[in-house]
């Protein structure tokens, strides 16, 4: 499979295991929008509160820290008429580590499903779909337990 992904780490240290989740969550994410053969890909950015805070704070002007930022380069009409054959980044995820870490105990259920749940959500937003609405939060919903169920992260 093709790197979907540019990883940064920003603030804390490098670890192979979360490359290595992220590039197999949003390779499947990739893969189910039908966006696998193109050279399209995500900025994905791990974190920690503080940097998470910062970049809220200057982009959104929300001056609290969150778990997860998505930062859409396009609407989603417009990625299905991007030149795929040219390398493009598509949006940026920023995720915040520890916070994954707080809400993975506070909902019972292990690092990696929290990570993955943070990813995918994030990719979601990144190609453009919302959860304001009750009919767009279902469909979002719907199409992220669809990844995490294909990869047989669920709930422990």
């Amino acid at each position: 499979m093709r790197k979907v992904t540019e990883i940064q780490f920003l603030e804390i240290p490098e670890t192979d295991n979360y490359i290595e989740l992220v590039e197999i969550v949003l390779g499947e994410c990739f893969k189910e929008e039908k966006l696998l053969e193109s050279k399209l890909y995500i900025s994905v950015i791990l974190t920690n509160p503080d940097e998470i805070q910062r970049l809220n704070r200057e982009y959104r002007k929300v001056d609290k820290t969150t778990d997860v930022l998505s930062f859409p380069m396009y609407e989603r009409e417009e990625i299905s008429k991007l030149n795929k054959e040219i390398e493009e980044p598509i949006g940026d995820i920023v995720i915040s580590i520890d916070k994954v870490k707080e809400q993975a105990k506070e909902y019972n259920h292990s690092f990696e499903r929290e990570l993955a749940y943070m990813l995918v959500h994030g990719f979601y937003h990144v190609i453009g779909y919302d959860h304001l609405q009750e009919d767009e939060k279902k469909e979002m919903r719907e199409k992220e337990e669809n990844i995490l169920n294909k990869l047989n992260i669920v709930r422990d």
